[in-house]
């Protein structure tokens, strides 16, 4: 009887430390209502003083890697493009106050590391990322969807805006399609037009994710922008502003 009860413990226990949770998006979700305002700019000072929240939501998803077997494309790609931002967060009140993301570059003092997006400081499951790895690593390598450069936000001015709610993997597609709407009919980041586009360094940075298929930068420009471009426009780009996108 014993001994049948320590077999049935010990594969409860396996199967229990084997499992993986689905973790919900719920307290990264409140805080951007909090402290993200519609145009998209942070309360970088709110995240400081709500530290331990955010800390309990980056814990829960450190814990809870993606199961590649049993997740959902869309519950995939919610969990890293969320923890690509929640992150990014992270790192720019860890060093905060900073006028720029790349001011830390000059703050790191570790071998080999010249940048924030080579920093590994983000525990998922047993490895240490670093921002490069979920940007290409993940989202890019495994997922074929342009528009997740309309979602990850690099805590710039010139990024597209951070969207004041989780995404969610019930509503991805509209969240993801929203955000390329929105960051094409921003003047500030792109200022599109029929005969002479300014685009975003970012279609030129990434132009092979919006090349793949047979498509191109003016596909995906004409399908989510209202202004349509010619085929024989002249496509430049507007410089980067790498200020912080703070309020």
């Amino acid at each position: 009887m014993k001994k049948c009860l320590l077999i049935f413990l010990l594969t409860v226990g396996f199967f229990y430390s084997h499992s993986q949770v689905k973790p919900t998006h719920e307290l990264y979700d409140g805080l951007l209502k909090k402290y993200v305002s519609k145009e998209g700019n942070v309360n970088y000072k709110g995240f400081i003083k709500d530290t331990v929240v955010l800390n309990q939501y980056l814990t829960l998803l450190t814990k809870n890697p993606p199961n590649e077997k049993t997740w959902t494309k869309e519950e995939q790609m919610t969990y890293w493009i969320n923890a690509y931002n929640a992150f990014t967060i992270k790192l720019i009140i860890k060093y905060y106050p900073i006028k720029s993301i790349k001011d830390i570059g000059s703050r790191i003092q570790i071998p080999f590391v010249n940048t924030p997006w080579d920093i590994k400081f983000i525990p998922i499951g047993k490895e240490k990322m670093d921002l490069n790895n979920i940007e290409h690593g993940k989202l890019r390598k495994q997922f074929d969807d342009p528009r997740i450069h309309m979602a990850l936000v690099c805590a710039s001015k010139s990024c597209p805006i951070l969207l004041n709610e989780a995404y969610n993997p019930q509503k991805l597609d509209e969240q993801l399609s929203k955000q390329a709407k929105a960051f094409l009919a921003d003047s500030f980041r792109n200022k599109v037009s029929t005969d002479k586009p300014q685009l975003s360094m970012i279609f030129k940075w990434y132009s092979m994710d919006f090349n793949k298929n047979g498509g191109s930068v003016q596909d995906f420009v004409n399908r989510y922008s209202a202004i349509k471009i010619k085929p024989d426009a002249k496509i430049s780009h507007i410089d980067y502003d790498w200020g912080l996108n703070e309020q």
